[in-house]
């Protein structure tokens, strides 16, 4: 799975095509809240826009606290798959 944090935001679509010609299996979609993590990234509205970029598998990895607040919402939104930390949440049978 290729890294959407690694493509040019402002071409998306193109960056989408390229990767369906390089034949990779699917995206990965990193979320990071600033909190879990020390980093901030991308959301819901931008997997919207790759949803409908590609057809390709996604796969979002949630780095996020308390997920289990948001894997429907990701996954209403197209994700074919998601993951989470363990450690994330004191709830880990909620989100599973």
């Amino acid at each position: 799975y290729a890294s959407l944090l690694s493509v040019d935001f402002l071409d998306l679509q193109h960056e989408l095509k390229r990767l369906e010609e390089a034949g990779v299996d699917g995206v990965h979609f990193d979320v990071m809240d600033g909190q879990f993590v020390p980093n901030i990234s991308i959301g819901l509205p931008i997997l919207d826009a790759v949803r409908k970029g590609t057809t390709l598998p996604i796969d979002v990895h949630l780095m996020i606290e308390n997920p289990e607040k948001y894997i429907a919402s990701f996954a209403e939104h197209g994700a074919d798959m998601i993951s989470i930390h363990v450690e994330s949440t004191p709830h880990i049978h909620r989100a599973i």
